[in-house]
């Protein structure tokens, strides 16, 4: 194995697009919603990256009947663990900008994390392991 890219769903790319800039990610690719009618429409699936850190955004009606199982609420189970340095100066540029769940802390582990909520109620935990 030689990465993994988390593919969440969401409710609007264009939002989680705007908030996940805010964090310093750019877009890297996206694909318009195809028909007959709409040949350009609206954003169905985006990736962003930050550094080594690649996450895919997708409208769960973009999958129509080829993945009929996936369904899930606004956040589901998951929490993104996402490791960078200079973490400090990282919490101050955006702490103002998105809903902090947890502060800066020093864990028993070692790491130095926080918290935040994404626009569609993900967890993303930042930590550097000094």
């Amino acid at each position: 194995m030689e990465s993994l890219t988390p593919n969440l769903f969401v409710k609007d790319i264009n939002a989680t697009l705007d908030f996940y800039s805010r964090l310093g990610f750019q877009l890297a690719m996206s694909v318009p919603e195809q028909g007959e009618r709409r040949p350009n429409g609206p954003l169905v699936w985006a990736m962003m990256t930050n550094g080594k850190v690649t996450i895919m955004f997708q409208t769960i009606e973009s999958l129509g009947d080829t993945l009929p199982a996936i369904h899930r609420t606004d956040g589901g189970s998951l929490l993104l663990y996402i490791n960078l340095t200079d973490i400090r100066s990282f919490f101050e540029s955006i702490k103002d900008k998105v809903t902090v769940l947890k502060g800066l802390e020093r864990t028993f582990y070692g790491a130095t994390e926080f918290s935040i909520l994404d626009n569609n109620n993900y967890v993303l935990t930042f930590a550097e392991h000094e």
